[in-house]
């Protein structure tokens, strides 16, 4: 007997964020967001039918400077075509994680999919896109911006896949990116896990204004050392340029800053070491080098930490870390602890504590070294719970203090889930 066809799957979620701030010197400042999500996605299977997936946020703001916002992240329709539904129509708006920061698109993509006949075959897929950009935190679109280009990939099961993507991007006739993505996951023996994602610039952004080349790369690698142990590794680097702003300020004449042209630097290499202690806890410790700015050196950042679910049998769970980051101009530490517990089967309580102290020394026009130290508090409450196979809620009490600043945060949620 065939299992039945996966059925369609949505929620809808009821938000309310309440802040209120106060700062030495100044009136108390009181801000309500009322926000409203709903997502609803149709089941990708190989078999001809329906493609469907709505992504929208709407939220209204109590306070009079700041407008209403709906955001649509996600919202096309489309259809599979063939013998085992290989061929892919879709138009609106959507999201193409393979393809990077140019994965946004509001217009029309034709997929071509090869069926899974085994698990262990590799599948291959090509697609070709066009459209428009979408302003993804608001309605609407940029202005004199069109996109396109292309994907190809291979796929074994559900955790390798290899995808080489194309996009082309222009600004009212300027060639504002031309860009390949890659996208890798690669799955291996005993626990090895890979993935890495990198982005060329094949032309320099903004019609060679700026430098081509690399923009980013990324990769993350897990590996099982043994029953107890397990070893992290980050490497990340690249830059951060607003190649749309950029672009408009080449179209209209405006002067250009070195800080728009090169970008914004930064880095992270390191990795961390995962113990397991015991048959519910875990102990970790890493090591990291940061560099956040352009005209920063890199940073070290030393962290350790430990979790403990059902700690010695009280249905307690405990997770704690502690970083600390050794700037030029003084260490930065900070600290986590959070205590969880389930109440019953439906409901979970946890609260959280943070604290975070940055010791800045400078020197004064008279010699005299000058230490200051502020510091940051925060307390956390959170309740979730299931009310029955739709609703579910969430109840967050959030309160942070520094040197002359206090914020209390109330956060609350109604989620419905469509089955």
């Amino acid at each position: 007997m065939a299992a039945p066809a996966p059925r369609p799957d949505g929620r809808v979620t009821f938000l309310v964020n309440t802040a209120s701030r106060s700062v030495e010197g100044a009136s108390t400042r009181r801000d309500t967001e009322l926000s409203t999500m709903f997502t609803f996605r149709v089941p990708d299977v190989d078999a001809p039918g329906l493609e469907a997936a709505a992504d929208l946020r709407y939220s209204h703001y109590t306070t009079l400077d700041r407008p209403d916002r709906v955001a649509l992240f996600d919202g096309y329709v489309g259809g599979r075509f063939g013998e085992r539904g290989q061929f892919r129509a879709r138009a609106g708006h959507m999201w193409l994680p393979d393809l990077g920061t140019s994965g946004a698109l509001a217009g029309a993509l034709f997929e071509y999919r090869q069926s899974a006949t085994a698990s262990d075959r590799l599948r291959l897929s090509a697609g070709a896109f066009a459209g428009a950009e979408p302003l993804v935190w608001d309605t609407g679109y940029a202005e004199g911006v069109q996109k396109a280009g292309g994907y190809v990939g291979v796929q074994r099961g559900f955790m390798q896949r290899h995808v080489v993507g194309y996009s082309r991007i222009t600004q009212s006739g300027v060639l504002q990116r031309n860009l390949l993505t890659f996208t890798n996951y690669v799955p291996g023996p005993s626990g090895f896990f890979l993935y890495n994602a990198a982005e060329v610039d094949l032309t320099g952004p903004a019609d060679g204004t700026a430098s081509g080349g690399l923009s980013y790369f990324l990769a993350n690698l897990r590996v099982s050392a043994g029953p107890r142990l397990e070893l992290n590794g980050t490497y990340n680097r690249g830059r951060a340029l607003d190649a749309q702003r950029l672009t408009d300020d080449v179209i209209n004449g405006r002067s250009l800053t070195p800080e728009a042209v090169e970008g914004l630097k930064y880095s992270t290499a390191g990795g961390r070491a995962i113990v397991r202690v015991a048959r519910q806890a875990d102990i970790w410790a890493g090591y990291y080098q940061d560099q956040n700015n352009r005209d920063d050196q890199a940073v070290g950042r030393l962290l350790a930490g430990g979790h403990a679910g059902n700690t010695f049998g009280t249905g307690l769970d405990v997770s704690g870390s502690f970083s600390r980051f050794d700037r030029p101009d003084g260490p930065y530490n900070s600290t986590y602890v959070s205590l969880g517990h389930g109440l019953g089967r439906m409901w979970y309580l946890s609260g959280d504590y943070s604290t975070s102290l940055a010791v800045v020394r400078f020197l004064n026009s008279d010699g005299v070294i000058i230490e200051t130290r502020p510091s940051t508090t925060r307390y956390s409450g959170n309740l979730n719970g299931t009310l029955n196979r739709s609703f579910s809620v969430m109840v967050v009490a959030d309160y942070t203090q520094d040197e002359g600043y206090h914020e209390l945060r109330l956060l609350s949620s109604l989620t419905y889930r469509m089955r």
